[in-house]
């Protein structure tokens, strides 16, 4: 422990900026007639996100598991007939630290009853904006970022070419073990470096990312993944979905989470069933996005590493 450990990372003046940009989500929120809730941080059920691990903990002597995002419990309400409604609280990941990265940090989270991905991106895009300062927002399929960019079709390209695309333009000590990761290298390493001022969401991801997304085929006839992405600064700030109703394509997928996981030997969770129990009892049409928060006051405050924006990252904690 060093003399001054006691002390914040983050100055005081990021700290005040951060509780005004809090109080402006929840006035643009207010104003909308999207109510604020709370559920649970701690579940007995866990992500089955194949690329992301629960933090777990103790609870009555049983395995329990911090919330990596507020999104089950959310689904739960709207299927219980809550309406629009939003969270805005910690979340937790294990093994994400870095520049960009802590593993307890502030998310945005809300639901638009009714909405599909294209009217929340206008949402996101119409916040993003008040929060940065900023009216410069464009929109692009993933196809047309790619096609800009990198002159191929995300949705065709061969897995050949694919690997190709990505040792030539991304510098890797390793080779890409799935067409999906030469895609993620592409993006994050590539594309989102090059997308300029402003904010950029992209639309419409390969069926392979399709998380918890409904899949559509798009006006050429391509099976697409109906999610999109804010992205502003070089980051990532946003992942919205026009969210998955069907229960029995909601459990399959669950499952194929886990054959992934104990596939590439990572922690199998218990997965939330009672998210599959949801669906069945009829959660409503409705589309739903989760915003880092912590990275959007980097941008907004123009501060470099998360530990400038969070008083006492998990170093300090």
């Amino acid at each position: 422990m060093t003399e001054n450990s006691w002390q914040p990372t983050a100055p005081i003046e990021a700290l005040r900026h951060r509780a005004r940009l809090l109080a402006d989500i929840r006035r643009f929120f207010a104003g909308r007639g999207v109510l604020e809730v709370e559920v649970p941080l701690l579940s007995r059920r866990a992500t089955s996100d194949p690329h992301i691990e629960s933090v777990t903990a103790l609870c009555g002597g049983e395995p329990a598991y911090l919330a990596t995002s507020p999104e089950f419990g959310l689904k739960r309400l709207l299927a219980a007939g809550m309406g629009d409604c939003y969270s805005l609280g910690r979340a937790f990941r294990e093994g994400e630290a870095g520049g960009r990265h802590n593993p307890e940090f502030t998310m945005l989270e809300w639901y638009r009853v009714g909405w599909d991905d294209r009217q929340l991106m206008g949402e996101v895009g119409e916040l993003l904006g008040r929060l940065l300062g900023t009216e410069r927002v464009r929109t692009l399929s993933y196809r047309e970022l790619f096609l800009q960019q990198l002159q191929l079709d995300p949705h065709t390209v061969s897995d050949a070419e694919l690997r190709d695309c990505a040792g030539r333009e991304v510098e890797l000590s390793f080779t890409p073990a799935s067409r999906d990761e030469c895609l993620d290298l592409l993006m994050s390493h590539r594309l989102e470096p090059a997308m300029g001022e402003g904010i950029t969401l992209v639309y419409d991801f390969p069926v392979g990312q399709a998380a918890l997304a409904r899949v559509v085929e798009d006006d050429t006839g391509t099976a697409v993944a109906r999610r999109f992405e804010a992205y502003a600064g070089g980051m990532e700030l946003a992942n919205g979905y026009w969210e998955l109703t069907d229960p029995e394509e909601q459990l399959r997928r669950f499952q194929a989470d886990h054959r992934y996981r104990a596939a590439h030997k990572r922690h199998v969770y218990p997965f939330e069933e009672r998210l599959v129990e949801a669906l069945r009892a009829g959660m409503p049409e409705c589309a739903g996005v989760a915003l880092g928060v912590d990275r959007v006051l980097m941008l907004a405050g123009g501060y470099s590493r998360i530990e400038e924006v969070i008083a006492f990252p998990t170093g300090r904690a």
